[in-house]
């Protein structure tokens, strides 16, 4: 089988290469800016300043979508004006039906679903990034950085513009402000840039360029068309700070006798960011004291695996420029895409430590930090003349202390060392942006001054490189990746690093690897490699692999699952961007991959066929089928011996419909069926989305998950020096809502709410032990039998009496669970002038456990708002200014 797929790529290979001989690309364009000679132009959209009149009209627009190649349906013109410290754009938007025009006001960047235009400027004509500025017909403005030609876009980036709107009988305008300080540009006597305009209508689903593109065209930036013209201008001295001040009001249920929750908390703060100009290519970011209250909470979940989830970060300077940063381990999607060398999460994280009374803490009651604090940040990012790409991080965050009360005596412990956080990032340019090579480095480094924290690593340090290159018009592609890792710390860190659900050095089986708890380092290495056809043509595809040493260790400032492994993929994909019957466009893909370890045990095979297609209606809809064979695991057992586990089928498919309409649903359903008959899941939710006007919207997300779990960890026992593998099998389910308002009286001004009611119940029976880990089916465990197990309802607990005398030889307790929790989030954002903001922020979280009953969403939603709430109320104001 798997020769047969080598061959066919070869064919596809072949075949695509002559197809790729025949694409020609548009003849590019250019266009020449005038010069600024007068008055510069008042900032309104409508181009009655005497200094327009220098600038001719130039359009002539081309569509992308829905019939690529053909002329636009409404006119597009547009002019340039350049001085001595901004660009200046004027685009008129004919339309022949002008009350038809959409323009819903909405929070900056989300502009999708409205009509807006759209300027392009690669200012380092590197081919492969741009910096955007767009407008929608309601005034609400759009700035994104996109990076490697058009793969990756970064829309946290908010510059700091001017533009204005105008409607009238013939349709719409748009004027804009760039000042030179927003870009990155060389030093040169006249400057050439990439250059592009795009102009949306929505309710054609019509986009329209300046330059033609096609849609298979193998990238975006790159075939842009160019602005020349520009000359002698110099870029600004950039340096803008913005001090911000907050205050906060937190209450919540008054404890009798807790000295610490006396029912509320008022906190204020203070702090600076600035934005500093060191060369014209090259910026440095500067945060000191940072707050993020007006950051949205991260999602609901009961998570019973034995690895953590992976939360997007949202913080506003870690999420500016992240593009620079990021370093992914692997290639596409799937269970490792989310592996990467730099997880900015890590930085201001949850304490590590909660004090013990094993360590000489003894307390009744505790004042934990849910965060650490980031005393200061900083980070240098641009692009050199020359093509390098550089990005350096660097972040303190200062020690945590938690205050304990113990008979009314207070004590201090230690929770979280005093950190420094590292990462540099290089990448440079070659052959027109068709070759790059990188490298990064990251490192963690503590002061560890308490000795129990000594199982944190007390160093840890990782570097990598990267090679891509791209050729016939970026068609084809090859790239290799390779990462190292190096720790130091006190043995007890250097067992806990061995012992993770990364690697499991414990276990008993493994030949390859051992637990040894005199070691003070650990190091290892990673990477992945993948060539294929790629780009925006029909056909699609490729092969690769990705590495994980046993010892390879990034999470103090990466994120990675697991180690120890091996995968290779081959995949290949068609799709159709044009329409074609009844479909306005399609793709259909196939994936295989095959995994084993370092130790040479074959852990999973798998294959999935996947299909998505738009109608010509503008409906939606997708499915699916995944099979993954049986295999070998090493989490199940969670440091034991490696386990069998049994293959399965999953199937997806989703619905969604046009989402030019007022009113629009989608809904999803997934499946996944064990071989073994009894576990599965089945998961389905269903999205509603109302746009009641052009400033309100709502939409609703109401979702459910039943789940059955044959081999569900519980515990590990030991009974005479040998270990007992305690699972059950458990009945989840899990439901909840999610719910958003958004409400934009204004361009500037945005009320936002989010909601999140959530409820997840599970109910353990048929406990039994592992004791045949590579045993097939029922064969690995043996369930206990009624005369072994018992339970006491008093204590909740589990006795388990194995050798029949009568007594407990070992037990373990309830892991029943009813997991209730609600979180919301109201935020006001008022861009009171350009770059300066007010935000109010209210949230309340309730959350509630109990382990006595099963799944019931009334009783459960019931007493989740029976539930006391902890509400925070947040000002927080900044202010932007330029030197």
């Amino acid at each position: 089988m798997k020769n047969f797929l080598l061959s066919f790529l070869l064919i596809l290979l072949n075949s695509a290469f002559l197809q790729a001989q025949d694409k020609k690309p548009a003849a590019k364009r250019t266009h020449y800016a005038a010069k600024l000679n007068a008055e510069a132009p008042r900032i309104d959209g409508l181009f009655e300043e005497p200094a327009w009149q220098a600038a001719p009209w130039r359009g002539s627009f081309t569509q992308l979508n829905p019939n690529e190649g053909e002329p636009a349906s409404e006119r597009t013109l547009f002019k340039v004006l350049y001085g001595a410290k901004n660009i200046y754009f004027a685009l008129m938007c004919y339309d022949a039906q002008p009350d038809k025009i959409t323009a819903r006001i909405s929070r900056r960047d989300d502009v999708e679903d409205s009509d807006f235009i759209a300027v392009g400027l690669d200012s380092y004509f590197d081919k492969r990034t741009a910096f955007t500025f767009g407008i929608n017909a309601a005034g609400v403005k759009m700035d994104i950085i996109f990076t490697e030609d058009g793969d990756r876009s970064d829309d946290s980036w908010d510059p700091v513009w001017e533009g204005a709107v105008t409607r009238s009988d013939s349709g719409w305008a748009a004027e804009m402000r760039i000042p030179y300080s927003q870009l990155r540009f060389a030093d040169k006597e006249e400057q050439v840039w990439g250059f592009q305009v795009l102009r949306k209508i929505f309710r054609k689903q019509e986009e329209d360029m300046w330059q033609p593109m096609a849609k298979d065209d193998p990238g975006m930036v790159s075939f842009f068309g160019t602005i020349r013209g520009i000359k002698d201008i110099k870029m600004p001295l950039r340096v803008e700070i913005m001090p911000y001040a907050v205050g906060s009001l937190t209450r919540y249920e008054r404890q009798k006798g807790n000295p610490f929750a006396d029912g509320s908390d008022f906190d204020g703060n203070m702090g600076l960011d600035a934005k500093i100009g060191l060369t014209s290519d090259l910026t440095m970011d500067v945060t000191i004291n940072p707050d993020f209250g007006q950051v949205e909470a991260d999602p609901s979940e009961v998570n019973l695996s034995a690895y953590e989830t992976f939360f997007e970060e949202k913080r506003p300077f870690f999420i500016e420029g992240e593009h620079i940063f990021s370093f992914p381990m692997a290639m596409g999607d799937g269970d490792m895409s989310a592996e990467q060398l730099f997880y900015s999460r890590r930085i201001g994280r949850r304490p590590h430590y909660y004090p013990d009374g094993d360590d000489g803490f003894h307390y009744d009651y505790v004042d934990q930090p849910a965060q650490t604090a980031i005393l200061g940040a900083a980070k240098i990012s641009g692009k050199t003349k020359t093509g390098w790409s550089v990005g350096i991080l660097d972040a303190v965050t200062r020690i945590e202390k938690a205050e304990l009360d113990f008979n009314g005596n207070r004590k201090k412990a230690t929770v979280e060392p005093l950190t420094n956080y590292f990462v540099n990032r290089l990448q440079k340019d070659f052959n027109e942006g068709n070759t790059s090579f990188g490298g990064i480095l990251t490192a963690v480094n503590r002061k560890i001054e308490d000795r129990h924290l000594d199982f944190l690593n007390k160093s840890a340090y990782t570097g990598g490189i990267d090679f891509r290159h791209q050729w016939a018009d970026k068609t084809y592609f090859i790239s290799f990746k390779a990462a190292g890792s190096y720790l130091t710390g006190k043995p007890e860190a250097i067992v806990q690093a061995q012992r993770s659900a990364a690697r499991y050095y414990q276990r008993p089986d493994a030949g390859h690897v051992h637990l040894d708890s005199s070691r003070t380092s650990l190091s290892g290495h990673g990477g992945s490699y993948a060539i294929g056809r790629g780009g925006k043509s029909n056909w699609n595809f490729g092969t690769g692999g990705t590495w994980r040493s046993p010892g390879f260790e990034i999470n103090d400032i990466g994120f990675l699952r697991e180690a120890d492994k091996f995968l290779n993929f081959v995949w290949i994909s068609y799709r159709e961007r044009n329409p074609v019957g009844i479909f306005r466009s399609y793709r259909i893909n196939f994936n295989e991959w095959q995994g084993w370890n370092f130790d040479g045990d074959h852990l999973f095979t798998g294959g999935n066929i996947n299909v998505h297609g738009q109608f010509l209606n503008y409906w939606s809809v997708g499915m699916g089928v995944n099979r993954q064979q049986a295999g070998l695991t090493a989490s199940l057992l969670r440091g034991g011996p490696m386990a069998a586990y049994q293959g399965g089928w999953n199937n997806w498919g989703y619905v969604s419909s046009d989402s030019r309409k007022d009113v629009q649903i989608s809904s999803s359903v997934s499946t996944n069926f064990n071989d073994d008959g009894i576990s599965k899941r089945i998961n389905g939710n269903v999205r509603l989305y109302y746009k009641v006007n052009e400033q309100i919207n709502i939409s609703m997300n109401p979702f459910y998950a039943y789940r059955v779990e044959n081999l569900q960890y519980v515990d590990q026992r030991d009974l005479n020096g040998d270990e007992r593998y305690v699972f059950g099998r458990l009945k989840q389910n899990t439901a909840g809502l999610v719910f958003r308002l958004n409400y934009s009286p204004t361009p500037n001004l945005s009320v936002q709410y989010f909601g999140q009611p959530f409820t997840s119940a599970g109910v353990y029976s048929v406990f039994k032990q592992i004791d045949n880990p590579r045993g097939k089916g029922d064969n690995r465990y043996t369930v206990y039998s009624d005369a072994s197990i018992s339970y006491d309802k008093t204590n909740d607990w589990y006795s388990i009496d194995e050798t029949g005398d009568g007594s407990e030889d070992y037990g373990f307790g309830k892991p029943d669970f009813n997991v209730q929790e609600f979180l919301s989030n109201l935020v006001i954002r008022w861009e009171y002038k350009p770059g300066s903001l007010l935000y109010f922020v209210w949230s309340q979280n309730r959350s509630a456990f109990n382990n006595m009953r099963d799944f019931s969403l009334g009783d459960d939603m019931s007493d989740l708002f029976d539930t006391h709430p902890t509400n925070v109320f947040l000002i927080k104001m900044n202010y932007w200014f330029s030197l």
